[in-house]
């Protein structure tokens, strides 16, 4: 690549996947197979410190900031004092459209109009509290919204805002307006429409603004909600909060992780909405991990590669990095080679160089004056507000963000980080406690709030919850109970025979000869764990090979996969992500065959080794079509079906979609495919083949078609419901039609969703706990519009747990709210991966795994044949 072009599509594809960074099981179990991309080595060493500490903010929440602060050819970098003290109008200077610029979601029912009450009604009681605090005082007046129209035109919000505060003592001690063409006032403008004439400063030229009265908001209106929502961000300015990404953090509470050269900024997570009975706020802690390397920093470290642009615009290209002087957040689209910072760009007062720009607004002096520019292209926001010219940045004042694929998988950094990230529930209630406190007692919050007529309460909300009772769990007609504070049956399940057995009897191992002898050490210790559990292992084929290069073990592979092998099984040295790749395109594409890949670590440690060959022993067995457990499922003639999506790491705007559905009555066999589409269309036309051919093989199985279909919907955003309701159901419609005419099974959708702020703490003797799992939550904090409710499903050891929560958009099955609740219960039990109760119902999991797989390392879609096989695990 010849200097100053920029990165090709497919590399830019490349590094932004890196810099999102990609999710990993918080537990892989001994193994389980790696399905995490490829690590990259950390910075070896590092460049003499820079003019001021660099460190910066992690990239997954990072959204491109705005462009304030920042020279770009054509404008004026920074605004006069006066102007920015103008700035400051009524409540909120990020008025109407809030401090990240885009609107909350509007709010969209989803709950079935037959459903009266979503209430369910078995289990044990149990008190909780949880991390919300009541609106108390919602004032009972009418919010005033106006049309705000400027002529001659202005095309700055700045200037809009700066040119509307001159008469903030007409408009009311309290008022909102974007920057746009919306303002929100408690006064009624005396004449209709009112006219006020502002004088521009840059010209002298006056501006008449002309206000329209277009709405009387009551209390409960959603654009008053939005207005408090606008309101509580400026309350986090008043407490001197840092607007890092898209959330708030406190500079007085950071954490320096010395060893590991990164630091923690603790901040929070607000929300207010009207919920079932009031409105309330809800509030989460939130970290930031800040790093400490720039992007100067790491082009040092990459001096010495073979082509050395195109090496710094792979890793560069698509990262997002912050400014430390002004704490924005920019994604890097390409490096400008032939700029460096002795280049200039226009301003009003004539041409400015870089480096003369930030010695004077910064008091900046840029050391290297070769350093190529790095491009940020103007983001959508950007260009709304007129503002089409690139931005420019100085890679030694731009840090890297997020923790790099080698910190991930250092064990030592997570475990430092957990120690502060990893709050348990009492700590949790302090921080809350803390933090109502400092807003209540601010005198600045306590001023605007109670202009708006806004309160919070002291205390967190207390529910009522639930707690379903413990399942028992069934292997070959013996079945017993587990511990209700863990969830975890490993135990209960040791030395007992499978629910249903494979036999390992015609099987491949391709392993190095340095690993050799770690994998004969397993394979006795195979032998020996799987007869009791009923499964019996016959001699591999073992295919050695010389080294570990890549086509060595293509080649071992393509040698020992033959018709009627069932299983392969690969021992690589490391966790290379090619390797594992190209392994996996031979396994479920090529040549289509159940495959288990074992790094060689997992199998060195001798004291475990028994453990390790058991988990293995049960994932073959999953692989090749057996059964390890199941629950008893009253319900006949269901189908359950999961569906999840993953981006594709390969090609930027691409998406894999992972379909999983039952096939038998216990929910224990599982029919899947995959399919690519758009990333933006989050499902293809596919998904109608999909659900066709699952309800043919259903019938095949069962000898008719299912009375009954549940479909559990991850991986689906507020904002993207309204696509779902109106595209996905729709698809779902026309495959019954077009299988028989005369087909309407009962049908239930829900959407599940595990990004939440919501959290609950038990009442303990002394101090407050996780709720154990089983418990349900279905009032209080769950939403009127919406037949939703949170279940905590899963165990933790560490900090606090998260629920998870269920939204039912559309349900003609008959289901009673209880009978929803304790089959997504049910199904937590029956990923095969984990034995005890995961955090979503196995279908959600499985389809997970699948579209993982297909998005990170096939790029295709797997082979049909191993369609009726957990091959993904």
């Amino acid at each position: 690549m010849s200097s100053g072009q920029g990165p090709s599509g497919r590399a830019r594809g490349r590094a932004r996947g890196r810099a999102r960074g990609q999710p990993t099981e918080a537990a892989r179990r001994p193994g389980e197979e790696r399905e995490g991309p490829q690590q990259r080595a950390p910075p070896s060493q590092m460049v003499p410190a820079q003019a001021q500490p660099a460190t910066v903010v992690s990239g997954r929440a990072s959204h491109r900031g705005g462009a304030r602060g920042e020279p770009r050819p054509g404008d004026h970098p920074e605004p006069p004092v006066s102007e920015m003290a103008a700035m400051q109008i009524g409540a909120s200077e990020q008025a109407g459209r809030g401090a990240r610029g885009r609107r909350e979601p509007e709010s969209l029912t989803t709950r079935p109009k037959h459903l009266a009450n979503k209430k369910g009604k078995t289990g044990n009681p149990l008190t909780v509290l949880a991390n919300y605090f009541k609106v108390e005082t919602i004032p009972d007046w009418v919010i005033y919204q106006y049309h705000v129209d400027f002529s001659p035109n202005v095309e700055s919000p700045r200037m809009r805002r700066a040119l509307l505060c001159i008469h903030k003592e007409q408009l009311g001690s309290c008022y909102l307006f974007d920057g746009m063409s919306d303002l929100k006032t408690l006064s009624r403008l005396a004449t209709e429409p009112t006219e006020l004439y502002s004088q521009r400063k840059t010209d002298g030229e006056n501006i008449r603004i002309t206000l329209k009265r277009t709405a009387e908001l009551p209390p409960r209106h959603p654009e008053v909600l939005r207005l408090f929502n606008t309101q509580n961000r400026r309350n986090l300015q008043h407490l001197k909060f840092q607007l890092l990404g898209q959330h708030y953090f406190d500079p007085d509470s950071v954490s320096a992780i010395p060893q590991h050269g990164i630091e923690l900024w603790q901040g929070v997570i607000t929300a207010i909405r009207q919920h079932e009975n009031c409105v309330m706020m809800v509030v989460d802690t939130t970290y930031k991990v800040l790093r400490r390397d720039t992007v100067y920093d790491l082009m040092y470290e990459l001096r010495r590669s073979h082509n050395y642009t195109d090496e710094c615009t792979k890793q560069i290209a698509g990262s997002i990095v912050m400014t430390r002087y002004n704490n924005k957040t920019y994604r890097v689209d390409d490096i400008a080679w032939k700029k460096n910072p002795c280049d200039t760009f226009e301003t009003k007062s004539g041409p400015l160089t870089y480096m003369d720009y930030y010695l004077k607004h910064y008091e900046i002096r840029i050391k290297d004056q070769k350093q190529p520019l790095l491009v940020c292209q103007p983001s959508k926001r950007d260009l709304r507000a007129g503002r089409t010219q690139n931005i420019y940045l100085i890679p030694e004042l731009c840090c890297l963000t997020g923790l790099t694929e080698a910190m991930r998988s250092d064990f030592n950094v997570m475990r430092d980080l957990a120690a502060y990230t990893r709050l348990p529930p009492s700590k949790r209630v302090e921080n809350l406690s803390t933090f109502i406190q400092r807003v209540k007692s601010n005198p600045d919050v306590r001023k605007d709030m109670r202009g708006w007529g806004m309160e919070f309460s002291n205390a967190l909300v207390e529910i009522q919850a639930r707690v379903l009772n413990t399942e028992r769990i069934v292997q070959a007609e013996q079945s017993s109970t587990y511990d209700p504070r863990t969830a975890d049956f490993s135990r209960e399940m040791r030395g007992k025979p499978m629910e249903l057995c494979r036999d390992l009897r015609i099987w491949t191992v391709v392993v190095s000869r340095r690993d050799y002898p770690k994998f004969e050490d397993f394979l006795q210790s195979l032998k020996r764990v799987c007869p009791p559990m009923g499964m019996r292992v016959n001699a591999p084929e073992v295919i050695t090979i010389d080294d570990d290069r890549i086509n060595s073990f293509i080649g071992a592979m393509r040698q020992g996969i033959g018709p009627e092998t069932e299983m392969i099984l690969i021992v690589v040295p490391n966790n290379r992500k090619d390797r594992y790749d190209a392994i996996k395109k031979i396994a479920c594409i090529d040549m289509p065959v159940p495959s288990q890949v074992v790094v060689a670590r997992t199998l060195s440690k001798k004291q475990m080794l028994m453990s390790v060959a058991t988990k293995i022993g049960v994932q073959l067995n999953c692989k090749m079509g057996g059964v390890p457990w199941r629950l008893d499922i009253p319900l006949a003639s269901l189908m359950v079906i999961g569906y999840d999506t993953y981006h594709d790491s390969s090609q930027k705007g691409r998406s894999a979609g992972g379909f999983v559905a039952s096939l038998n009555k216990n929910l224990t066999h599982w029919y899947s495919r995959v399919a690519f589409h758009n990333t933006h269309q989050e499902l293809s036309d596919a998904l109608k083949v999909h659900i066709t051919v699952a309800l043919k093989r259903f019938c095949e199985v069962n000898g008719a078609l299912p009375d009954r279909i549940i479909f559990y919907r991850d991986g689906v955003s507020d904002g993207q419901i309204h696509q779902v309701q109106e595209w996905e159901l729709e698809q779902l419609h026309k495959s019954y039609r077009e299988l028989a005419s005369d087909y309407t099974p009962k049908f239930t959708f829900i959407i599940v969703t595990k990004r939440i702020s919501t959290r609950f703490f038990s009442k303990g003797a002394r101090q407050f706990d996780n709720p154990p799992p089983g418990t349900v939550i279905d009032d209080e904090v769950t939403r009127p519009e919406r037949y939703d409710f949170y279940l905590v499903s899963q165990s933790v050891r560490q900090g606090t747990v998260t629920p998870t929560q269920y939204n039912v958009i559309c349900d003609t099955s008959g289901l009673s709210p209880d009978h929803m609740q304790r089959l997504s219960y049910k199904l937590t039990h029956l990923y095969y991966n984990w034995p005890g109760t995961i955090r979503v119902p196995a279908p959600c999991q499985y389809a997970h795994k699948l579209a993982f797989l297909a998005g990170q390392s096939l790029h295709k879609e797997p082979s049909p044949s191993l369609s009726n096989y957990l091959f993904y695990l």
